[in-house]
């Protein structure tokens, strides 16, 4: 039975990949801060704080090494130049660049030949007015991943990002992101989790070993406008 380790199981896409790997017959394991409302045999869960680098450290050296990782916690702080906070720059990127560090970092060495790791990243990489911080953050995931490729490429293991677009989650309508609300996308719908979680599934399964180091965007056609 193959294994896989999520972070951000609580809602939202990370709770989407989740659940869509354990319809997909994997044993899951989930980080998280608040308890997901997961009813699965094969699911087991770990209260971490992915801000806290300290908790991630250990709970690396605890859990077993999985043949997918997935990062997929996250939040937004937004604010235009002359009411950034430095705070909101550290807590994003401790949660999006230094969690994925600290867990890979530990448990890539004992991964199986031919396993695989996903980034959720953004289709916000590559920056919008009012979310420079969040476009750093979710940005510095594609150097991590491309050179975390390069190194793992002999042993067959891939590693990529997806980057959602405005995605149909609770971050949505969270307050730090209030002056910066969702737009629409083209196709007319903000982007469905269940959509990112079966990109996710296909980069984990067989036909997603010829893909690494590369950046999948699914946006709604976001994109399209520049």
């Amino acid at each position: 039975m193959p294994s896989a380790l999520v972070t951000g199981v609580s809602s939202g896409i990370g709770e989407a990949i989740a659940l869509t790997l354990l319809d997909a017959g994997y044993e899951v394991t989930g980080l998280s801060r608040r308890e997901p409302g997961i009813d699965n045999a094969r699911f087991s869960w770990r209260n971490v704080d992915l801000g806290d680098l300290n908790q991630v450290q250990d709970v690396a050296k605890q859990v077993a090494t999985p043949d997918l990782l997935v990062h997929a916690a996250g939040f937004m702080a937004t604010g235009s130049l002359g009411e950034l906070k430095a705070e909101d720059l550290a807590g994003m990127h401790a949660v999006h660049v230094q969690a994925p560090m600290v867990l890979v970092n530990a448990l890539a060495p004992t991964m199986s030949d031919g396993s695989r790791i996903v980034l959720i990243g953004s289709r916000t990489m590559s920056g919008v007015a009012g979310k420079s911080q969040y476009a750093a953050t979710k940005s510095a995931l594609v150097g991590l991943s491309r050179s975390w490729a390069m190194e793992l490429a002999p042993r067959g293991i891939t590693c990529n990002v997806v980057a959602p677009g405005p995605t149909d989650t609770p971050m949505m309508v969270d307050p730090r992101r209030a002056g910066v609300p969702p737009v629409t996308p083209p196709l007319g719908a903000l982007v469905d989790p269940a959509d990112v979680a079966a990109l996710v599934l296909f980069l984990a399964g067989e036909h997603g070993k010829s893909i690494t180091g590369q950046v999948m965007t699914i946006c709604g056609g976001a994109s399209l406008k520049g």
